[in-house]
């Protein structure tokens, strides 16, 4: 097969052919040092060769675009080389990269990390302009290209590279910075443990007029926090109102959250309430915070407590799930608490989920608090919230064994009404106890009842079943 014919039958071959039928010099390149120096002569030939083939003379940023795309990019040898055919592109007389080119391998680059290249190409990409500002004012697309290579420096932990690559952007851009892109590296600092560096960085944010956001205050919060600097960190939640900027949720959330890790609870909750003052709701997150940050500390009543508060007001969330707090309640045995917890927000249209119930019907039954375990049961049943199948017949049979099966029964039915499908378990259950309180005819009615829903199987079983009703009886 000639290379040409070869070349052009790439895309239809699958990826193990491809790798295999590549000629030897493009199969044994190190794709991590995929740079011009790094080619020997005969693979640079044929990787020009396969431009030569794929790109007519006088051909355009988007025809090289679609080139990368549609020929490149999937193959499993050349996505590598992408670097070194955008290099040998430039390098054509009557070709211009412009933004589209720029972008694509910018991002590229970052997401298969190979940042050893992106200093070169930032470098180049500020040397060499897209078209777009042949006229008096950069392109537009300058800035968030250099964005996506500094967001992918700060991430891998190489600040250095994201600062030169912000030095370069400014030098290349007009006026000043976004703000998203300071963050960016305040942030990357934080992260990574410099927060001096990123104080530093913020503080040259403030000389070059650069007006900090919501972001940049709540990373600096985070930082002073996790510096336990608690009090600069509230120094800096105030110094956000000399700059314009309102607080929103996360910053109330991480003071609440490093306050409570601290032991200062009532400043903890004191915050909370200052959240609402300033218009913001309680959110689910900011519950489960305060709740999680008062019981790491035994303070479960004090939960209890706040909560009933926050639902009295009108300040608790629908969606904040109180399940943790009921079964921390219920393995301490404080399971009155947890009763008049759940009775306490339910009053206030605070509904427990599921879960929430059911912990709490199964930390009853353990202390043997079989009316309220009721209690809760039909509620559940009432508001179309159905029990699973196990925790419903465990306390039926509690009930029946309690002598109590026209309660348990009754149970049944409002289940029945209201969407739960009976079981072969749930009647035997019933039965059973309707035969030790000498109930006939209930036990009957039961049998019956099966027999039209299918589960007794056979006529000697059916039999089997009366048989055993009239020997209890005698």
């Amino acid at each position: 097969m000639g290379f040409q014919k070869f070349l052009r039958s790439i895309p239809k071959q699958t990826a193990s052919d491809r790798t295999s039928l590549l000629p030897l010099a493009l199969r044994t390149i190190d794709s991590s040092v995929c740079t011009t120096n790094n080619l020997t002569p005969v693979a640079q030939n044929q990787l020009n060769k396969l431009m030569e083939i794929h790109l007519k003379p006088s051909f355009t940023a988007k025809d090289f675009l679609s080139f990368l795309k549609n020929h490149v990019h999937y193959h499993p040898v050349l996505t590598n080389l992408d670097f070194y055919l955008f290099n040998y592109a430039a390098s054509v007389d009557s070709f211009r990269h412009d933004h589209s080119t720029f972008e694509w391998m910018v991002r590229t680059l970052a997401i298969t990390h190979r940042l050893q290249f992106l200093t070169s190409l930032l470098q180049f990409v500020a040397s060499n302009p897209c078209p777009c500002a042949d006229g008096i004012f950069s392109c537009p697309k300058t800035e968030p290209i250099f964005r996506f290579a500094i967001n992918a420096y700060c991430k891998a932990g190489r600040i250095d590279d994201a600062l030169l690559a912000f030095d370069t952007m400014r030098r290349s851009i007009d006026g000043k910075p976004d703000v998203a892109v300071y963050n960016i590296i305040i942030h990357g600092f934080v992260k990574f443990k410099h927060f001096d560096k990123a104080l530093e960085f913020y503080h040259r944010m403030i000389r070059e007029r650069v007006k900090p956001d919501v972001i940049t205050f709540n990373t600096l919060i985070a930082g002073y926090c996790k510096n336990s600097q608690l009090g600069l960190a509230l120094q800096m939640f105030k110094e956000m109102k000399t700059h314009g900027c309102a607080p929103n949720v996360v910053s109330f959330n991480t003071l609440i959250k490093w306050f409570l890790l601290d032991g200062k609870f009532e400043e903890g909750i004191g915050m909370a309430y200052e959240m609402t003052e300033m218009g913001w709701e309680i959110s689910a997150v900011t519950c489960e915070i305060l709740v999680d940050g008062l019981c790491r500390k035994g303070m479960m009543l004090k939960a209890c407590d706040l909560l009933v508060d926050f639902s009295r007001k009108g300040l608790l969330p629908r969606t904040f799930d109180y399940f943790g707090l009921l079964e921390r309640l219920c393995s301490e045995g404080n399971v009155a608490r947890a009763m008049e917890l759940v009775n306490d927000l339910w009053r206030n249209r605070n509904s427990p989920s599921l879960i929430a119930c059911t912990t709490l019907i199964e930390g009853l039954r353990r202390t043997r608090r079989i009316d309220e375990a009721y209690e809760i049961m039909e509620k559940m049943l009432q508001e179309c919230m159905l029990p699973d199948s196990v925790t419903f017949n465990c306390l039926l049979s509690d009930m029946c064994d309690a002598g109590r099966a026209k309660e348990a029964n009754k149970m049944r039915l409002l289940g029945l009404n209201k969407g739960l499908d009976p079981e072969a378990v749930t009647y035997n259950i019933l039965i059973s106890g309707f035969k030790r309180e000498g109930k006939k005819k209930e036990s009957e009615a039961l049998v019956e009842e099966m027999l039209d829903l299918g589960f007794i199987p056979d006529i000697a079983t059916y039999n089997r079943l009366i048989d055993r009703q009239a020997k209890s009886k005698s």
